[in-house]
């Protein structure tokens, strides 16, 4: 067999099942297999799609029910020449107890994958290197990977304030000793976390069905700019990224 038909037959040969994550432990900056990247975008997928069915519900479902058992005339009327009755109204009140546990998951998910020995730890990573192991592995950095899933982790923990917001603002309150967000009110508006979630549902929808990173992609153009040096060669070679 000659040198030509030895690279063709590596060329095709199945990758290496012990390192269908990583290129190689030994890789001073680290190559993910993309395959199986994307096979995690699919499964992580159920999280934002739970998470927006909830939003939708929260923002658009907690109104005032009028129950008619008490409904009290009182001799006013409003500007527009309305008259104005005293109800006995309800409203559905939420807990968010197995949502933030959910979140509290991704947000675990998406700083797992960050690091080389971090990303061990992730149930996710294993399920999906175990999926990839018989296809082809496409081996891409680590860098671009990491700052989309920066860009998904700022998103869940803006949803887990939006859930928990007299918390988080008593705990920026504590360490700043200043009052600087309100305790005992909501201060997000109630459609940016919506906005987030279905951002970011686009997001890992392109990524596991269409192979697009648009994290990837800003990275790209943030080292265009200037604005990112990455230590990975193939980082700042931006033809590579085409």
């Amino acid at each position: 067999m000659n040198t030509a038909t030895v690279s063709a037959a590596a060329a095709v040969s199945p990758p290496d099942t012990r390192y269908v994550w990583f290129r190689s432990r030994d890789d001073v900056q680290p190559y993910l297999n993309e395959t199986a990247v994307r096979i995690r975008a699919g499964i992580m997928l159920a999280i934002p799609i739970y998470m927006a069915f909830t939003l939708v519900d929260v923002v658009f479902g907690g109104r005032w029910n009028v129950t008619g058992d008490v409904i009290t005339d009182t001799f006013e009327t409003d500007f527009d020449g309305r008259i104005l009755y005293m109800v006995e109204a309800v409203r559905r009140t939420y807990d968010y107890t197995v949502q933030t546990w959910f979140l509290f998951y991704a947000l675990f998910e998406m700083l797992a994958g960050m690091s080389v020995k971090t990303s061990y730890l992730s149930p996710t990573i294993w399920l999906s290197t175990w999926l990839a192991r018989r296809s082809p592995a496409v081996w891409k950095p680590l860098a671009p990977k990491r700052f989309a899933w920066g860009i998904g982790a700022s998103m869940i923990s803006l949803c887990l304030v939006f859930f928990h917001p007299e918390k988080f603002a008593a705990a920026v309150n504590t360490v700043t000793t200043l009052p600087l967000l309100p305790t005992t009110e909501q201060y997000l508006p109630r459609w940016l976390p919506l906005l987030m979630v279905w951002v970011c549902l686009g997001f890992m929808w392109l990524e596991a069905i269409l192979g697009f990173c648009v994290g990837c992609k800003l990275h790209a153009l943030f080292v265009k700019l200037g604005w990112l040096q990455e230590e990975c060669e193939e980082c700042n070679n931006l033809n590579l990224h085409a």
